[in-house]
């Protein structure tokens, strides 16, 4: 069998990067072409992104891409969830905004006040979060001035090919798509003041976007297509969680911890509502029921006020050691309480929720995070068990962390259900699978790739103790 090539980009809060994928006679692999740092910058107005930045180390990385394996056959782009850049006659009006940007509080008051919140669940499935596209859109004064709106991964298409349209995985995160019909809620967006004319045509993930304009293809080197994949980075992430039975739940795990399970009917209960659980769209149609908990953001920006205060580098595996080595109990925080979600002194934070009991060294103060969102994970994986009336056996945690050993060994102390850590990079596989599978390079049903996950990336078992 012919090993075919394509080429991954996978961009999240932190760090994006580009890869190769392989497969075909027994293989999928991965190939790191390019990492390169993201994350907010402070401009006048407000937080934002460095898309300028993002897209052009985008397009270095393509370029690499090729030169190293000319065989490179697509390209599929993922990227974070709820983010948008606004365009007019194809030119972006600004830079996109952050979805840690303060204004957001503005937009969820003004949309509740037309549309309550236990409306919107029923008619789009999806958890409260402060930061979901519908509210932003709302307080966007630029959105009088557009005549489309994209999210990341699509905005990055349409810079490439030229061509707009919304990837349906991606735009189930925006509170506007109906949670069972799977297409735009006209009504709802014209209701709470959003121009319909600014949400583009929706397409499946496996769809052909377009291909390469011709300034990129010499800048890349290769005439490519770009092919719409599970766009939301953890739509992709969940295609290659190699789940071992109808009874698995799943963790996809970096700065956010995505924590339930596929479902292919949604919960549009009371009790769903209240248990703050969603409805995002998976690939092949299926509803990805999980509760956001946050994830490692609050160890990583915990580092990262250390290092500043120390003026050097944390060698973070030494902290985690550190942190496995403490015997006494740990205090537990709140993951996702309100205070922790903006950048800044995050120590300072965690130390006011713990009190008086707050640890006083680093390896207890990172044991006390790690275990605080295991907790977090536990008791998410416990309401998605009861919600969906569904008995859980095993969980598979992947994504970045999945390397955290303290923390995979953690959430199967505290959920008592073994762990299966892995793979790492389970959202730039996904995205690989669903390209290989538009070029008929890879099985066609979600199991079979799973299945095929499971052959070549054998994951790590965390049994509770």
């Amino acid at each position: 069998m012919t090993v075919r090539s394509v080429a991954a980009v996978d961009l999240g809060a932190t760090s994006g990067r580009v890869m190769i994928g392989r497969i075909g006679d027994g293989r999928l692999d991965l190939e790191l072409v390019s990492r390169f740092p993201n994350g907010p910058v402070e401009r006048e107005d407000g937080l934002h992104w460095d898309f300028g930045a993002l897209y052009e180390h985008v397009v270095a990385g393509l370029a690499e891409a090729v030169r190293r394996e000319p065989a490179i056959e697509s390209v599929g782009i993922d990227s974070w969830a709820v983010d948008y850049g606004l365009l007019r006659d194809g030119e972006l009006l600004a830079e996109p905004f952050h979805y840690r940007d303060a204004r957001t509080a503005r937009g969820v008051d003004e949309v509740h006040t037309v549309a309550p919140f236990a409306e919107l669940y029923g008619r789009n499935g999806l958890q409260f979060l402060p930061f979901n596209t519908l509210y932003q859109y709302r307080v966007d004064a630029r959105l009088a001035d557009a005549d489309t709106a994209l999210l990341i991964p699509d905005l990055i298409a349409f810079l490439l090919t030229g061509t707009a349209v919304a990837e349906r995985t991606n735009a189930s995160t925006t509170g506007l798509l109906g949670v069972e019909s799977g297409e735009w809620d006209a009504e709802l967006a014209e209701r709470i003041g959003i121009p319909t004319h600014i949400l583009p045509t929706l397409v499946d993930p496996g769809e052909t976007i377009g291909t390469l304009r011709a300034d990129l293809v010499e800048r890349i080197g290769k005439k490519l297509p770009v092919i719409a994949v599970g766009s939301h980075d953890t739509a992709s992430a969940v295609v290659a969680a190699p789940l071992s039975t109808p009874h698995s739940a799943y963790i996809s795990c970096g700065t956010w911890g995505l924590v339930g399970i596929e479902l292919t009917e949604p919960v549009l209960t009371d009790a769903a509502r209240e248990a703050n659980f969603t409805h995002e769209l998976g690939v092949d149609r299926r509803y990805r029921f999980l509760h956001n908990v946050t994830g490692l953001w609050l160890l990583s920006e915990t580092v990262r006020a250390w290092e500043a205060e120390d003026g050097s580098r944390i060698d973070l595996p030494e902290l985690l050691a550190a942190a496995s080595a403490v015997t006494d109990d740990v205090p537990l925080f709140d993951a996702n309480d309100a205070s922790l979600s903006a950048p800044g002194d995050m120590p300072a934070r965690i130390a006011t929720l713990l009190g008086p009991e707050a640890p006083t060294t680093r390896p207890a103060f990172a044991r006390s995070i790690v275990e605080s969102i295991a907790t977090a994970f536990a008791d998410a994986v416990q309401t998605a068990a009861d919600l969906s009336g569904r008995a859980l056996d095993s969980i598979h945690l992947v994504g970045g962390g999945s390397l955290n050993r303290l923390l995979c060994q953690a959430t199967a102390d505290r959920t008592g259900l073994p762990v299966l850590a892995g793979p790492v990079e389970a959202t730039a596989l996904g995205n690989v699978l669903v390209q290989a599978r538009a070029l008929g390079a890879a099985p066609a049903s979600l199991e079979e790739l799973r299945a095929l996950v499971a052959a070549t990336h054998e994951p790590e078992r965390f049994d509770p103790r």
